[in-house]
């Protein structure tokens, strides 16, 4: 069975990306549904994972997280990958990795309060099995900083993105 994303679930996928606590009657107000119509709706994109959850935006420097840094993590061989993946996920510190081309196999943003708990964080990088080196960038300053795409202007020129019910959870 096919299910799709009409523009009307765009809107809304947008509208709470800019605004995580907007009221299911504020929703409705712009899209120009009924309050159950968009709870609807919503409950659909949450239950197919197209909205995987809702979250904060904190100031980490007010926690005293003063450190943003990028580390390229290069590893010896792709037999570590799965050593180095269950490493990362049990560093608070690491807030994504990508596995990458180019120089290096994972790409980590981390953040640290000090330029002391990221050398620490470094060290325990690099005594992980299979982990050959790694190169460190600081973050100055952020420019721009966003947390999702804008779904209606990326689908602006189709009527519907057609999903196939076997590739999602229901």
């Amino acid at each position: 069975m096919t299910w799709h994303l009409d523009k009307t679930d765009l809107k809304l996928i947008d509208l709470l990306s800019q605004k995580g606590r907007m009221r299911r009657n504020e929703l409705a107000e712009e899209v120009g549904l009924s309050i159950p119509s968009v709870s609807e709706r919503l409950e659909k994109l949450e239950r197919r994972e197209v909205i995987k959850g809702y979250t904060v935006i904190i100031d980490e420097k007010k926690l005293g997280y003063d450190i943003i840094s990028f580390i390229t993590i290069n590893v010896e061989s792709s037999k570590h990958y799965q050593s180095l993946i269950k490493h990362i996920q049990h560093e608070d510190e690491v807030l994504e990795c990508y596995s990458i081309t180019g120089s290096g196999s994972h790409l980590v943003k981390a953040m640290t309060q000090n330029t002391a708990s990221l050398e620490k964080l470094l060290a325990r990088i690099q005594a992980w099995p299979g982990v050959i080196g790694t190169q460190t960038s600081l973050v100055l300053s952020t420019t721009k900083h966003a947390s999702n795409i804008k779904a209606e202007k990326a689908f602006k020129d189709i009527e519907k993105i057609r999903f196939e019910e076997s590739t999602v959870n229901k």
